[in-house]
């Protein structure tokens, strides 16, 4: 996003007139943006054999999926209705890096005859499913390296409390269930959370699953999630992921010299791919000021834009409509019956009522986690792609959220 001429502007599309055109809120994004991080990430890697899982929870539109796919892209999905969208989108099964947690063997198994690579995270249902399959279709299993990372608890994955993989120690267990059903193993996989700041922690899980991977002799791949940070403000730190290509690169092709021939490496990225993409642009209701605060109340809330108040993220936030107005100091709130605060004092330009706001870094985790509380209606999506704004979602209307309720009274 540029500022040109007094207006923010994507490949020279003003985002005012992108409210304008499909109305407010809406979700933005930018295609070349996307393609341009996948790029980026290819290639921090180029050393090995990298293939890369686009975690399709953060950002599941089929247009983008559609994008990523021919961009080169794999999919990582944790549901089998994702594995369906997936499919849809043009995802050949074995493109497919299927990682539920929790659910049901019969799940499991809707998988397995989609023909996608299953990633099971538990040795109850590693042993249901050798049981069912023996070794006549390789699965992937999801290790928890004890390594406590992320930003927030609630995307820390990899910690000794955490619900995701099976733990380390339990290894000789492991492959006591693979020998005695004959399971055949082809991948290894570890994620140890978002928002990572320590590169230290991907070569730390690196030596973990390499120690690991010596005991599983027909490996075809090792998986280390993903993780990477983006800047949400300015100053953040965020991962090097040049400096970490090498470094794991380095590490992994000694590892594959060791192991006696080359595997794939891949990675799951969600947020690094399409985070900086999006945008979620709102308009301004009301402009209220008690004794204490001047609140700007917004035609959105956490039904929308749940990250700030699930997880305490931080969203940058503009005046697309009075970019040269006197900075003052609002808190930033929603239309919801819940305290739903984008942000607390921020310094903005000045903001009247009927100003569009932006929110930046929109991009994971805000349509896919968006709701109809309150009985509002989700938003519409724009993908910004080769110098043209595309309506990629309508917006919902009453029609949707009545047409699966059955009236019997």
């Amino acid at each position: 996003m540029e500022l040109k001429n007094g207006n923010y502007c994507i490949d020279n599309i003003r985002l005012i007139d992108i409210a304008e055109e499909f109305g407010t809120p809406v979700y933005v994004y930018h295609g070349e943006k996307i393609i341009a991080q996948f790029e980026r990430l290819k290639n921090a890697f180029s050393g090995t054999k990298v293939k890369v899982k686009y975690a399709c929870k953060s950002l599941n539109n089929i247009n983008i999926l559609k994008l990523l796919k021919n961009a080169g892209s794999g999919l990582d999905a944790v549901s089998i209705q994702e594995v369906w969208l997936g499919i849809k989108a043009g995802f050949k099964p074995e493109e497919i890096l299927f990682t539920p947690n929790c659910v049901s063997f019969d799940e499991i198994k809707m998988g397995v005859r989609e023909g996608v690579q299953i990633n099971i995270d538990n040795i109850s249902i590693l042993e249901q499913f050798g049981h069912e399959y023996g070794n006549s279709v390789p699965v992937c299993i999801r290790l928890n390296p004890h390594i406590m990372a992320g930003g927030n608890t609630k995307i820390s994955t990899g910690h000794i409390d955490s619900k995701f993989g099976i733990s380390i120690y339990q290894l000789r267990h492991v492959l006591r269930v693979v020998k005695s059903n004959n399971i055949l193993v082809n991948g290894l996989h570890m994620h140890t959370g978002s928002d990572i700041l320590d590169s230290g922690v991907f070569l730390q899980g690196a030596d973990i699953l390499f120690d690991c991977a010596k005991d599983f002799p027909d490996l075809e791949f090792i998986d280390f999630g993903s993780g990477f940070k983006v800047a949400y403000k300015e100053g953040d730190i965020t991962t090097n992921v040049e400096e970490l290509g090498k470094a794991i690169s380095s590490s992994f092709n000694q590892f594959c010299n060791e192991y006696g021939r080359t595997l794939e490496l891949w990675f799951e990225p969600g947020k690094f791919l399409v985070s900086e993409a999006g945008y979620f642009l709102v308009k301004t209701n009301v402009i209220k000021q008690t004794t204490a605060t001047v609140f700007v109340g917004v035609d959105s809330g956490q039904n929308h834009l749940i990250r700030p108040m699930f997880y305490d993220a931080y969203h940058h936030i503009v005046n697309l409509s009075n970019s040269s107005g006197v900075n003052r100091v609002y808190t930033v709130v929603g239309y919801i019956c819940e305290t739903d605060t984008f942000g607390w004092d921020r310094k903005l330009n000045e903001v009247r009522e009927g100003d569009v706001l932006c929110f930046r870094n929109a991009g994971a985790y805000g349509f896919t986690m968006s709701s109809n509380y309150n009985a509002r209606y989700r938003p519409a999506e724009v993908l910004i792609y080769q110098g043209k704004a595309h309506l990629i979602r309508k917006r919902e209307t009453m029609d949707d959220i009545l047409k699966n309720q059955v009236e019997v009274i």
